[in-house]
């Protein structure tokens, strides 16, 4: 199959028909940015971006795939290797403390941040709600959001 991650064409073998991208993208590509957290979408520590919209990468068929832009976290930085501003936003606030659901969050964080330029702190709330953080750093990365998105505060 022919899959398009992060702005490039990938050709890879793959046995089964339903193997979720989670195992494409890091076990024949390499990019392991994308977590492994629960296996069935309750985490978000898998989430990457599919024609621009989150995605659990745990529970889609690579297969369905062909012809859809996949971006990861690999992929978020500008090609020149500058971060993205949630990249920056992220280490200037501290928010990873272990670190795993760290890449999840930021792509759904990209996400929401791609629709909405200021959104409220509700907004970032109804965004984010499905990853998870064990270590609860999540007024850092409503901070880090806000600050990405400009600073901006809602009442």
């Amino acid at each position: 199959m022919r899959l398009q991650v992060n702005g490039r064409s990938h050709e890879v073998d793959v046995v089964h028909d339903d193997t979720p991208l989670l195992w494409v993208l890091r076990d024949h590509l390499g990019l392991v940015g994308t977590k492994f957290g629960c296996g069935i979408a309750q985490c978000g520590a898998c989430t990457v971006h599919v024609d621009g919209e989150p995605v659990f990468a745990c529970m889609v068929p690579a297969a369905s795939l062909e012809g859809r832009a996949i971006t990861t976290i690999e992929g978020l930085a500008s090609a020149d290797g500058a971060l993205h501003p949630l990249q920056q936003a992220w280490i200037d606030h501290d928010v990873a403390q272990c670190g795993y659901c760290q890449a999840g969050q930021i792509m759904r964080a990209a996400a929401l941040l791609a629709k909405n330029a200021a959104p409220t702190d509700a907004d970032i709330d109804t965004a984010m709600a499905p990853s998870l953080c064990r270590c609860g750093t999540y007024l850092r990365i409503r901070a880090a959001i806000v600050d990405a998105a400009g600073g901006r505060r809602d009442a």
